[in-house]
């Protein structure tokens, strides 16, 4: 089978109500919506199904983002059209399959929604696949991917959406090198306790992070979410301090800025290691907060990673396919230095 760009190849005849629905192995957060589909906001999120048979059917509400669907590892359509969409993989091998769906692109306000994997009288379904490690992805931009695809420092914003991959981002990358199920939740522009050029006061990546769906403040994650992770990998600060202070904003100078970082970083943190106990905890840190995370790092526990000598060849001057390999390499050498 071609790799299918979804304006042409969507429409099924065979109505997916009366197919078995696959069970799922689900990477990122979800937000439970009627008939047992999901809603789904943050970067990266992924569903997975497997299945033995001749062919396995796709169901979902794209939103605006762009999706990609891969049968045993091997990628076979994007979905770049808006709107309720139907897939079907047909013409299968003998044995079993996995088939999955991963969020490509960002979404900053909406959602998408998943309605399930199908197959046929002459399939069946088999327990979803799982993986012996968790990893938790926390961050900005360069987590999300945004731009990544694109050769170009110049963007337009529609572009930025079309060239964001948040496959080809370090998180998945490393979770794939390590055999491990992945959430993320990133958010371009936000930092710890500032965001690019001091915008959305008062709502920097901590105060989204509990959310299900990033862009709406409900509904919001169960206090006794069962997905615990063995790693957490956090890269924020990039925003706190990529721009000079406006007037107005809540500090007074740099320097109260960088204490406020400090101090409601290590609370982030130390949160995280109650709520996930057990964890080993991994900071990334850029050259501009090098030694703002140090801190945050001795004071808590966690592992500052130096990541720095990036090209920054994507969209503007984000981390480039090239630089996010780079970031997988140092963040793996690292844990396993752990």
């Amino acid at each position: 089978m071609r790799l299918l760009t979804l304006a042409a190849a969507l429409a099924l005849a065979t109505p997916v109500w009366s197919q078995t629905a696959l069970p799922l192995n689900i990477g990122g957060r979800v937000a439970p919506a009627p008939a047992g589909s999901y809603d789904f906001g943050w970067p990266g999120v992924y569903f997975e199904g497997r299945f033995s048979g001749p062919s396995v059917e796709v169901a979902v509400n794209t939103g605006a983002e762009h999706l990609a669907v891969s049968l045993d590892g091997v990628r076979k359509a994007e979905l770049t059209t808006s709107g309720e969409t139907r897939l079907k993989l047909d013409a299968l091998g003998a044995g079993e399959h996995v088939v999955r769906i991963d969020k490509l692109t960002e979404s900053q306000t909406g959602s998408a929604r998943f309605e399930g994997f199908f197959v046929g009288g002459q399939g069946r379904a088999s327990p979803a696949p799982a993986r012996p490690r968790r990893i938790e992805f926390i961050g900005d931009s360069h987590t999300v991917g945004y731009g990544v695809r694109s050769t170009s420092r110049d963007c337009t914003q529609q572009q930025v959406h079309d060239l964001t991959d948040t496959s080809l981002a370090f998180g998945p990358i490393l979770a794939g090198r390590l055999d491990a199920d992945y959430r993320i939740e990133a958010f371009s522009g936000r930092g710890v306790v500032r965001n690019y050029n001091g915008l959305a006061p008062g709502e920097p990546l901590p105060v989204l992070f509990p959310r299900l769906i990033p862009g709406q403040a409900e509904p919001r994650v169960a206090a006794n979410d069962s997905w615990k992770p063995d790693i957490v990998v956090i890269g924020l600060g990039t925003n706190d301090f990529s721009t000079p202070l406006n007037p107005g904003e809540r500090w007074a100078d740099e320097a109260a800025l960088r204490k406020d970082y400090r101090e409601t970083y290590v609370a982030f943190v130390q949160g995280l290691k109650v709520s996930r106990p057990g964890a080993r905890v991994f900071l990334i840190a850029g050259d501009t907060f090098a030694d703002d995370v140090a801190e945050v790092a001795g004071r808590t526990g966690a592992t500052a990673v130096r990541i720095t000598d990036m090209d920054r060849g994507a969209c503007h001057w984000h981390p480039s396919v090239a630089d996010q390999k780079a970031m997988a390499d140092r963040l793996q050498a690292a844990i396993a230095a752990k």
